[in-house]
């Protein structure tokens, strides 16, 4: 098990190949196994991150989305009229 913040978990580790300028690929050839073991959780955290607040923004969107449905239905637009002014050549 690795703590990853408050998050306890078995996690599955897969390799990746990340491209980094040679002093860093240098530095982490010559790390230790504990600064390794380090560096990799801290780029796990980092991505784990980032994907997070992608999935949040999505999450987001589709409820703003949402609330723009119900205020619309609320003032009268049905799907037919919808349809009808997006359809409109005019």
């Amino acid at each position: 098990m690795r703590d990853y913040g408050s998050e306890k978990t078995m996690i599955a580790k897969e390799e990746i190949t990340i491209k980094v300028p040679s002093e860093v690929a240098q530095a982490y050839r010559n790390a230790t196994e504990e600064e390794r073991s380090q560096i990799e959780a801290r780029i796990a955290v980092l991505l784990k991150s980032s994907m997070k607040s992608k999935l949040e923004a999505i999450a987001k969107f589709r409820q703003t989305m949402d609330e723009i449905g119900s205020r619309a239905a609320q003032r009268g637009l049905t799907p037919e009229i919808l349809e009808s002014i997006l359809n409109d050549d005019e």
